[in-house]
């Protein structure tokens, strides 16, 4: 079983690069599935799936393991579904959202408003993933791909089933013994605890927790970084890249799209598109160096939309060549956190073909600054820094073997 995750920065094509990939994984013979939850982006429009074709699509999957509406078959071996995190809510975990609602119109709060607030910041996104976690419990399919939200805090998601997993064990033991005081406090409130919320909760708990394990288990989930050769995704995708680092999730490779060929310049382009061309170059050259050891995919730009089943398999050809998509292209950490002892912290990262005097070393907040001398110039890499490091001070920077050593040391 494969799982494998795309993020980044919105507008980068992770949906597109997310159906490509799922094509190829079809074509390989494994049975695929390429969920989405991003309003924004629907895998009907990058499939170019008429109304007819969702029709035929949903009275096809009537006997299938997973019923929904909003499944789709694109081949024998690829399905498409578009989860609405809002209907799985309401099928799934309605009587906790409905209690949740009711306690803020008891405040005087209209109730469709009630229900928005009810509807907390994460939730949608986070409740997309328990179908992930759903639909690897049926084994109905063999890969599964995710196009995540666009979003900086997409990482965060993805860590929270741990987190909450771990403080619902040790309130799971609180719950029955709190149960006499909820019962009071209803008849106080005039608020009723709904029969089953606290099982729906325990059953919440227990699947965050399975949840967890597969997302970090490094054998069944990557997470692979989309990106544009353009200074915004780029740092998109390295703050994804150290949180995955920091969350134990394995990140295996990184996707560069919308590279402006240099077959596409000809006499008459202009200096406009050359100096365009000559920057995304220099681009490619710093994703090259911050990713390291991560393998790159690097995309041309295409001179037509890419929409529909053939461009979509068109631009996974030119991704993935003749190799396996689920094959896992990377294991291990660019960047490792080491306690040293109370007082002391190691903090690696990968820096290729440098010596120490190639780089140059400045803490500014939050974050490192490495400048890094190479055969073309300067290439600077700004490396956020984990929380734990933010009363810290830099006491030593030593280079070995392609591995930046910082040692921190508190104040």
């Amino acid at each position: 079983m494969r799982l494998i995750i795309y993020t980044g920065k919105g507008g980068t094509g992770k949906t597109v690069t997310s159906c490509c990939t799922a094509i190829k994984l079809a074509e390989k013979e494994y049975r695929t599935l390429v969920v989405s939850s991003d309003p924004a982006h629907t895998l009907g429009d990058a499939f170019k799936l008429s109304d007819h074709n969702k029709q035929d699509s949903i009275e096809s999957n009537k006997h299938d393991s997973i019923e929904s509406s909003q499944m789709r078959k694109i081949s024998p071996n690829l399905h498409a579904l578009q989860v609405d995190p809002i209907i799985e809510i309401k099928e799934q975990y309605s009587d906790i959202l409905t209690y949740m609602a009711s306690i803020f119109s008891s405040r005087g709060v209209d109730e469709p408003l009630a229900y928005e607030i009810a509807m907390m910041p994460g939730m949608t996104q986070l409740f997309s993933l328990l179908k992930i976690e759903q639909l690897i419990h049926t084994k109905a399919y063999d890969a599964i791909v995710l196009d995540m939200p666009a979003s900086g805090e997409a990482l965060r998601y993805l860590y929270f089933p741990k987190l909450a997993g771990a403080i619902g064990k040790k309130l799971s033991g609180l719950m029955g013994a709190f149960s006499g005081f909820s019962k009071m406090f209803q008849a106080f409130s005039g608020i009723s605890l709904p029969n089953g919320v606290l099982q729906y909760e325990q059953e919440l708990f227990d699947r965050l927790d399975i949840l967890s394990d597969i997302i970090r288990d490094n054998n069944v989930t990557s997470l692979r970084l989309v990106a544009n050769p353009d200074s915004f995704s780029i740092e998109n995708a390295k703050r994804a890249l150290m949180s995955a680092s920091l969350y134990g999730i394995n990140v295996d490779l990184a996707v560069v799209n919308k590279i402006i060929p240099s077959s596409a310049l000809g006499e008459n382009s202009g200096e406009y598109f050359t100096k365009l061309t000559e920057f995304q170059q220099t681009k490619l050259e710093e994703a090259r160096a911050n990713f390291y050891p991560l393998p790159i995919k690097e995309v041309p730009l295409h001179s037509v939309e890419l929409a529909g089943v053939e461009m979509l398999r068109s631009n996974a050809n030119l991704m993935f060549g003749d190799s396996d998509p689920a094959d896992i292209y990377y294991q291990g950490k660019p960047f490792s956190i080491v306690q040293q002892d109370s007082n002391r912290l190691q903090f690696a990262v990968k820096v290729p073909f440098t010596t120490e005097k190639d780089l140059e070393i400045t803490r500014f907040g939050s974050e490192v600054i490495l400048k890094i001398r190479s055969a073309t110039g300067y290439i600077v890499n700004v490396i956020p820094l984990p929380v734990i490091t933010y009363n810290m001070e830099i006491l030593e920077a030593t280079v070995n073997n392609n591995v930046l050593d910082i040692i921190f040391e508190k104040n």
